[in-house]
């Protein structure tokens, strides 16, 4: 069985790269995503293990310290990582992977896995930005301009990925994440045809 392909999706937040990743796993067979261990406190809604792994700060350093992660950064005063075994496990079953990651952890997901896909997710404009993190009514007034801030310099990095998305149109943003992981699929060395290539080969 051949690889899994691991695919690094970024965006600044409200740029809606949870709700498209959410829709590609309910759609698309044999990938899965990577759940995130964070310190940050859950919202409501969200369930340990599915959305994040949410742990203390004290499991955090010490998974750091264990080497655990793959990547892992501090983003808004909370830690996030990536587990690296469970990466490492999926892909090597011929799983995709999917990581939603900001830029810095992608560069640093990049450089282990030089098969790796990186995708950056574009909101149609700063105000459309806004208005999503305003919608969300996750974030008070001062952390939204925080984020506003943010964003400008997180997506001047949209040059390093592989693939651009605009997620103006839900629907079309969906289409087209689907099909840059349908291409990558067909690529060769093909991952998931084996058996029937030898069998037409033979």
């Amino acid at each position: 069985m051949g690889k899994g392909t691991l695919f690094i999706v970024s965006a600044p937040s409200g740029a809606g790269k949870t709700s498209l990743v959410a829709e590609i796993l309910a759609q698309m067979d044999n990938i899965q995503a990577s759940i995130s261990h964070t310190t940050r406190l859950s919202r409501p809604g969200e369930e340990d293990g599915v959305n994040y792994h949410f742990v203390s700060q004290e499991q955090f350093i010490n998974m750091v310290n264990d080497a655990a992660f793959l990547e892992h950064a501090e983003v808004f005063g909370n830690f996030y990582g990536t587990s690296e075994e469970w990466v490492q496990s999926t892909l090597s079953q011929g799983i995709d992977v999917i990581l939603e990651i900001d830029w810095q952890g992608a560069k640093q997901v990049r450089n282990k896995f030089v098969g790796s896909q990186s995708i950056f997710i574009l909101p149609p404009s700063k105000q459309a930005l806004r208005q999503r993190l305003i919608g969300r009514g996750q974030d008070d007034a001062t952390v939204i301009e925080q984020r506003i801030s943010a964003a400008t310099e997180e997506m001047s990095h949209y040059v390093e990925a592989d693939y651009l998305v605009v997620n103006d149109d839900f629907a079309v943003a969906q289409q087209e994440l689907k099909a840059i992981i349908a291409a990558q699929r067909c690529k060769i060395p093909v991952q998931h045809h084996e058996k029937l290539l030898l069998d037409l080969l033979s």
